[in-house]
């Protein structure tokens, strides 16, 4: 892609059907990947849970709790900045990525001096050489943000996606084979800093961009405001979403560190898999509707409806049978993951649908309310994580769920109010569905109680056919509950015409989009 023209400017975004048009195939090029994603990190889990210990992975997270925060300078915050405002041109740009650079040296440059304050800190010395590995990865991550954000404003989602994708493929590839000769945690970090290079050079490659040198008088003020709020925002989210492994790894060992995480990151698995690759092409599809409030809220209502009927279908289903995909997926010696994780399952619904809120405060042009809610969760969230860490790992596991449900319909209230967008909407949209899977659930939970299945027990058969015997049962009830609570099937018309909508293009398809784009 080159994104600029002659003179400069951005080229023109489509408008009107075209628009929509865009979004929804920037949604399946995001959906497949996610998938494709899903599976090369599938088979990643599976593979070096059974060649690493719980303590390799546990002293790798006590780095990268900080890491992927200073990683991420730039790519949250100055991506939105691009995206979201009307005008855009190289000059700005070029600003923009000088300042990412800049930033990214000295971050680099600092957390590779900050090692051994760290290892003090957890009391473990391998955690010195880690840092130092990893700082590289924070430059690299932050010479790739501008040409990421253009990509993204240009609505050409496949190929960032395509970008993520074989960067994931990398990552698993050297880590495995490295960790199959023996490298234990080396494997994790290099294999992280092997993503960042890969990503870097993909952006380049994707987006044919060179900056200029920075001038005075293009905006940069303003976008950098913009972003500093959502950089704001993201760091006081991060905090809450990381304050756990913070207080594990503090409080514990690098081993209790390493089952809460990998509970944990089969638990966030599902946001990151299903909202956050949509998040970028929601963000543009609603940023340029911002001026029409009805359109607004049918587009942002219909997202939700479809966010809850999948999300809480996911987690009543995942509470049923989540130790038993936690042993299959990582082994038996991860059976205290298992626990961890079954107690996630009921917050995963109500995640799912939390984590859209950010949508409504970024497209209207309000981060600085985003930041704001952003603080009050920090202070929520934290405070039950402290409460609940004399129980350890499961007690913070609770928690997690716990604060989904108490913060929901505040953040949305809050959310809504620029927009006239009531917390009567989102209860509209949701509340038939979480009811369906608690119906289902508790259902299937009494049918399967004394079910027979087949295989010995804590063998592969066995734990197999559990899972599939009940996720069928609970998907039968669950979908029996949805068309009984909306007297017919309706949610799941829209669901299927949506994904018709998602269906690769045909070539004639691409031949006309092609002719339109010149």
């Amino acid at each position: 892609m080159r994104p600029f023209d002659a003179h400069g400017d951005f080229h023109p975004f489509a408008e009107g059907g075209e628009l929509r048009r865009l979004a929804v195939r920037g949604g399946a090029a995001t959906i497949s990947a996610a998938a494709l994603s899903l599976a090369v990190q599938v088979v990643s889990t599976v593979v070096l849970a059974r060649m690493l210990t719980p303590a390799d992975f546990g002293v790798v997270a006590m780095v990268t709790t900080f890491a992927l925060l200073l990683m991420s300078v730039g790519a949250s915050g100055c991506t939105e900045a691009i995206i979201q405002p009307d005008k855009m041109d190289r000059f700005l740009a070029s600003n923009l990525f000088w300042i990412n650079f800049a930033v990214g040296v000295i971050l680099a440059a600092g957390f590779a001096a900050s090692g051994s304050l760290l290892a003090r800190f957890y009391k473990n010395h391998l955690v010195t050489d880690i840092a130092i590995v990893l700082s590289p990865g924070i430059l690299m991550a932050s010479v790739n943000v501008v040409q990421i954000g253009l990509l993204k404003r240009g609505m050409r989602f496949a190929g960032a996606s395509a970008n993520d994708l074989i960067s994931r493929i990398a990552n698993t590839v050297l880590t495995i084979v490295l960790a199959a000769r023996g490298w234990g945690y080396w494997a994790l970090v290099l294999g992280l800093v092997a993503q960042c290079l890969s990503v870097a050079i993909g952006a380049w490659w994707l987006c044919r961009w060179i900056p200029s040198m920075p001038r005075r008088g293009v905006g940069t003020r303003g976008a950098l405001k913009f972003a500093a709020h959502i950089y704001s925002t993201y760091n006081a989210n991060y905090f809450t979403r990381n304050f756990d492994n913070f207080l594990v790894g503090w409080r514990f060992n690098a081993a209790a560190l390493g089952y809460y995480k990998k509970a944990y990151d089969l638990f966030a698995l599902s946001a990151t898999q299903l909202t956050a690759p949509l998040s970028h092409v929601a963000l543009s599809a609603l940023s340029r509707v911002k001026n029409d409030p009805a359109r607004f809220r049918r587009q942002l209502v219909g997202s939700l409806e479809m966010v809850s009927l999948v999300g809480m279908a996911m987690g009543a289903n995942l509470t049923l049978v989540g130790r038993e995909v936690v042993q299959l997926i990582l082994g038996p010696k991860w059976v205290e993951s298992g626990r961890i994780f079954e107690l996630f399952g009921p917050g995963i619904g109500v995640m799912l649908l939390y984590s859209t809120v950010w949508w409504i405060h970024v497209s209207i042009g309000r981060p600085e309310r985003w930041f704001r809610w952003t603080l009050i969760e920090a202070v929520v969230t934290g405070l039950m994580f402290v409460v609940a860490l004399p129980w350890g790992p499961v007690g913070i596991a609770v928690a997690w769920s716990v604060s989904f449900w108490v913060l929901l319909i505040p953040a949305f209230w809050y959310a809504g109010r620029p927009i006239d967008f009531g917390v009567s909407q989102l209860v509209t949209a949701a509340w038939r569905y979480a009811l369906a899977s608690l119906v289902a659930g508790t259902l299937s939970a009494i049918v399967l109680r004394h079910s027979a299945f087949s295989g010995t027990p804590g063998s592969t058969l066995h734990t197999l056919d559990e899972i599939v015997v009940s996720s069928a049962v609970f998907l039968a009830l669950y979908l029996g509950a949805v068309i009984l609570l909306h007297w017919g099937i309706s949610p799941l018309r829209r669901l299927k015409s949506l994904l018709r909508e998602l269906a690769p293009m045909s070539r004639t398809e691409v031949l006309q989009v092609a002719t339109r784009e010149g």
